[in-house]
């Protein structure tokens, strides 16, 4: 069955409209009169646009009739993110109501203007107009990807392509290889996979926030990737409690990315320390010690013996859990103190020596002597020995001051002469001394007297 359409303008050729197996294809006549195909509008399409023989003469006669033989439609390419929706916009500027068409990169028709012509739930029709024919797809799978095709029914028709690009949005990575616990010098290997990216997804390795570098695979599974990053370790108990992370970033995961992350149980055999509270103990002051064990099963309890035996005095030295408590620190607690921890992988310990000093009484300090008070001393019972010392410098220090004082005076001491004394050593008697000393009082002038 054919058809042969004329337009109302005679300057055009007349169009040929012919049924092939009830699929419908215009020709037209080329200058040569040769008969050239314009339009294929399959069976399945027309019966899905409603369209009889006498809506395609009419196309046909618009496009015969088309004064748009410049215009071209527009399109872009879009990308979108699996599941998400794609948006297909063909503009052409200063239609004259010719029709516009959307089919797929199967060749489907999916829109004819305002005309659903492929059922499809997720393909719906956003604008139609004569200048305009935009469609949505929701949901879009990564079989969507492919080339769209925009057609405008001018003589002949103009087509527009644009391709639509589905991104494969990686799955949350996994971390394998792992076995908790590990024990201290073993060697493990982890591998962080994820698969369903497209394009390939970018693997990285983050040892508490700090990034390592892993060893990276890729492999292809139909459309979209699996990659693969290994890391290898030789654990040692500096390990113990190390977050490892994989992350996946990737342009499908635009405000965040996909991380797992893994923490080391490592088990080891225990170290110990011993903390003190004060440098240097003096007598009477209370001394802790604390018996730090490093290890994993953390070692618990822990043992205290001195130089190889028990603890002496049990009322002056208290144990509670891992500190050693002095109350009242004297010269019978000196030794070597020892604390032993041990876990099912082995047994550790440390030392401490304890040197007790004697406490200074006395803090000399130019013009002036204080008394040099400790802190945590506490009071006990009175020390004869230390007692009878004070009193014996004490004393000491008077006889020295007698001493030193008696010295001086006998140095400065002199002799007092009186007026009735001069010349007495001439005198035969004392009225005759008296006349000697009267006749020498021209020159009194001339001695002097001295008193002390």
């Amino acid at each position: 069955m054919s058809e042969t359409l004329s337009a109302t303008d005679s300057s055009k050729p007349p169009a040929l409209l012919m049924n092939n197996a009830q699929d419908y294809v215009l020709y037209t006549h080329s200058p040569q009169m040769a008969i050239l195909p314009v339009y294929h509008l399959p069976a399945a399409a027309r019966h899905g646009l409603g369209l009889t023989s006498h809506c395609l003469t009419a196309v046909a006669l618009e496009m015969l009739t088309s004064g748009a033989q410049g215009q071209f439609p527009i399109v872009q390419n879009m990308t979108v993110t699996e599941g998400g929706i794609a948006n297909l916009t063909c503009r052409v500027e200063h239609n004259d109501n010719t029709s516009l068409q959307w089919s797929n990169p199967a060749q489907q028709t999916l829109f004819f203007g305002d005309k659903k012509a492929l059922r499809d739930n997720r393909i719906e029709l956003v604008r139609a107009t004569s200048q305009e024919l935009t469609i949505s797809i929701s949901e879009v799978t990564l079989g969507d990807e492919g080339m769209y095709t925009c057609s405008l029914f001018t003589m002949p028709v103009k087509t527009a392509k644009a391709f639509l690009t589905v991104l494969g949005v990686p799955k949350k990575p996994e971390i394998n290889g792992l076995t908790k616990p590990v024990l201290e010098g073993e060697q493990i290997t982890l591998t962080c996979v994820t698969s369903g990216s497209k394009p390939a997804a970018d693997v990285r390795w983050f040892k508490n926030e700090k990034e390592v570098k892993g060893a990276k695979e890729v492999n292809a599974s139909g459309k979209t990737f699996t990659v693969k990053s290994s890391l290898q370790l030789q654990v040692n108990r500096h390990d113990d409690g190390v977050a490892y992370t994989c992350r996946v970033d990737h342009v499908a995961l635009t405000a965040t990315h996909e991380e797992t992350t893994q923490v080391l149980e490592v088990h080891y055999a225990p170290y110990v320390e011993i903390k003190h509270s004060i440098p240097a103990p003096l007598e009477g002051q209370i001394l802790k010690l604390e018996c730090v064990p490093h290890g994993n099963p953390s070692p618990d309890p822990v043992l205290w013996t001195k130089d190889g035996g028990e603890l002496p005095d049990m009322d002056r030295v208290i144990v509670e859990g891992r500190e050693l408590t002095f109350m009242s620190l004297n010269k019978t607690d000196n030794g070597t103190y020892r604390c032993e921890a041990t876990n099912h992988l082995g047994t550790s310990h440390a030392e401490y020596k304890l040197v007790v000093k004697v406490m200074n009484v006395f803090k000399s300090f130019p013009n002036t002597a204080s008394v040099y008070h400790y802190p945590n001393a506490l009071p006990g019972p009175p020390d004869h020995a230390l007692i009878g010392g004070i009193v014996a410098v004490v004393v000491f220090a008077t006889l020295c001051l007698i001493i030193v004082l008696g010295r001086y005076l006998a140095r400065h001491k002199g002799t007092y002469l009186t007026n009735e004394a001069k010349g007495a050593d001439d005198a035969p008697d004392a009225d005759t001394a008296i006349i000697n000393a009267d006749g020498n009082h021209a020159h009194a002038e001339e001695k002097k007297e001295y008193f002390i």
